[in-house]
């Protein structure tokens, strides 16, 4: 008989709820964290008994791993990136990050870009990645929805944990460059925050006349679908996730975001660390990268990998991100690791790998630490996760083996 179920024995377990790291169990069943058994103080020869008493009646449909005593976390989150929207090994092909034909398309959604076999997805399951937030590109000043995924499935249906999940809109060089050489609005940073904020009333226009017409039909305006979704904004039911490198360009969206009474998520943040007790009296959160690149453009002028640090320090909820494929998605754990070379707590790089992008994609509920009934997400590092030389070696999502060792399992190995 196969195994339904997985127990993980002999972990360090770092649960990123608080608690410190912990030798114990983990038992995964139905692909949720059925229970989390800590062992404080195991011995080698407890270890079948404790075994039995945790697998019960139903031992014999549970796959025993042993950890080896490694260490288990809550797998990576990288909170930015356009995986499976922007296909590595194609050109225009696999290119759908920027519809660059209108600067205000906030009807487009990711869900209907992404290929769930752009190899992207295999490169961030390999590297202990198994969530991501992926959205449209930078060249508009509203460029659509994203989505947040978990890096396996054969479908985006079966990938979805939030959708959608954030409005991308942008503010600097990319959008008035794109329309600029079009000579078109925006061709400047003024031109981009009146679209921005023209749409916005817009919406709430729209949102007044929807209101009349379920009072008298007859009232009732034309369907407009970006209109429905900036009204998902104005309700804080999905927050801007704005593209913001320069701290001028930051307060920008920080401002519009004020006067509308809207939620905000600052993207890239570069020279986030400049206005980092600014920031903090917003409660805005920031998710920061790509650091791990070379200054392709001028906003990149000041990046610096102590930017994560000084705002988590600051008191400002961080995630780490790689952009990919800026920077390929697997490197997400290394350029958590730069950001502590470089100033950041150790403890905080992880949650800004784990439990602090889950909450600011509003996830945390399933995943982001390691908690029972949360999605059985999951990975077994050989040493500590942000030492270079450290390795995946197991990778679980969704209660599935996904990695064990250097290979990736296919799926009908482990039905």
């Amino acid at each position: 008989m196969k195994a339904n179920s997985i127990l993980l024995t002999n972990g360090k377990i770092v649960p990123m709820t608080g608690e410190t790291e912990f030798t114990g169990s983990i038992l995964i069943e139905n692909g949720k964290i059925k229970k989390i058994i800590r062992h404080t103080l195991w011995k080698e020869s407890e270890k079948e008994s404790e075994t039995k008493a945790v697998l019960g009646r139903n031992g014999e449909n549970v796959r025993v791993i042993d950890a080896g005593g490694n260490y288990i976390l809550p797998g990576f989150i990288d909170a930015h990136c356009h995986v499976g929207i922007g296909e590595e090994i194609y050109q225009s092909e696999g290119d759908d990050v920027n519809e660059m034909t209108d600067p205000v398309t906030p009807e487009l959604r990711a869900i209907d870009g992404v290929n769930p076999e752009d190899l992207g997805f295999h490169d961030a399951r390999m590297g202990g990645v198994t969530a991501v937030f992926t959205c449209p590109g930078s060249a508009n000043v509203i460029g659509g929805t994203g989505v947040v995924l978990k890096t396996a499935g054969r479908i985006i249906e079966e990938m979805i944990l939030r959708e959608p999940a954030g409005l991308k809109v942008a503010f600097g060089e990319n959008p008035k460059v794109v329309y600029g050489e079009q000579k078109k609005m925006p061709m400047t940073r003024m031109g981009t925050a009146a679209l921005l904020r023209q749409t916005l009333v817009d919406a709430q226009t729209y949102k007044g006349k929807m209101t009349e017409g379920k009072k008298d039909p007859d009232k009732l305006p034309e369907r407009d679908l970006g209109m429905e979704v900036i009204g998902l904004v104005l309700d804080k039911k999905i927050p801007l996730r704005a593209h913001a490198h320069r701290a001028d360009d930051i307060m920008t969206a920080v401002r519009i975001a004020r006067e509308f009474n809207v939620d905000l998520v600052l993207e890239h943040c570069t020279e986030g660390h400049k206005i980092a007790d600014i920031l903090a009296e917003t409660g805005y959160p920031a998710i920061v990268g790509p650091s791990f690149v070379n200054r392709a453009k001028v906003e990149l002028k000041d990046k610096t990998f102590r930017t994560p640090g000084i705002l988590a320090q600051a008191g400002i909820k961080v995630a780490i991100m790689t952009d990919h494929s800026v920077t390929p998605i697997e490197q997400l754990p290394l350029c958590a690791a730069l950001a502590v070379k470089n100033g950041m707590k150790e403890e905080d790089a992880l949650k800004a790998l784990t439990i602090w992008p889950a909450e600011i994609l509003g996830v945390d509920g399933r995943i982001g630490s390691l908690a029972e009934g949360k999605d059985a997400d999951l990975v077994v590092w050989n040493g500590r996760p942000l030492d270079l030389n450290s390795d995946p070696v197991i990778v679980v999502i969704n209660g599935q083996l996904i990695k064990s060792g250097q290979d990736e399992i296919k799926k009908q190995d482990v039905e």
